[in-house]
């Protein structure tokens, strides 16, 4: 059965691109019988707002767009956090300690350089003792370990795609104040239920 889902964000209004989304993913569900879902994508506690989920659920209803189910991922934070603690065992995510001011500054000197501005992987070499130090003074935030190798598919509408990991930063996917970034909440989403065709 195919599902979809259209995910807003509710930290502003909904704009064409977000009706864009929502009507072939609407358009897909109905077309095959499937199930439409309304996923309220609001994981950043700070910016997110119940008067713009009121407001997508009022032109959805007035574009003749009916969801199925609505489904909100601040919901599934016990979900990412087992996750978390997955990935952890694993050895795939690990905590960093910088400020954004370092970061910045470790971007520029690369760039000074002529070289991309990847994340250096400094915190994996912090000891436990620093790492204690480190988190007491300013908190942390964590990244997906990358495996630093080509990575090839076959993209639906642009063909074969392929990128070297090793040129890119491993992605931060919580941030210091504890927020599951959407990256790291849609893939958790998926694996705890299987993909969704978007």
């Amino acid at each position: 059965m195919t599902t979809t889902r259209f995910a807003p964000s509710p930290t502003g209004w909904i704009h064409i691109g977000n009706l864009r989304a929502a009507l072939f993913n609407y358009a897909i569900a109905r077309q095959n019988g499937g199930t439409f879902i309304l996923r309220i994508d609001d994981t950043d506690q700070e910016r997110s707002k119940e008067e713009y989920v009121e407001g997508v659920k009022q032109d959805l209803t007035w574009l003749g767009l009916t969801w199925d189910r609505m489904e909100r991922q601040s919901a599934r934070i016990a979900r990412y956090d087992a996750e978390k603690a997955r990935l952890i065992a694993m050895g795939r995510v690990y905590e960093c300690f910088e400020t954004p001011v370092e970061l910045d500054l470790k971007r520029k000197k690369l760039l000074n350089m002529g070289r991309p501005p990847v994340y250096d992987r400094a915190a994996l070499s912090l000891s436990e003792a620093e790492k204690d130090r480190l988190r007491a003074e300013r908190g942390s935030h964590w990244r997906f370990l990358l495996d630093r190798t080509r990575i090839e598919w076959n993209d639906g509408i642009l063909g074969p795609i392929s990128i070297d990991a090793a040129s890119v930063s491993d992605p931060v996917i919580i941030k210091n104040d504890g927020q599951y970034l959407y990256s790291f909440a849609s893939a958790s989403t998926l694996s705890a239920s299987g993909p969704k065709r978007s």
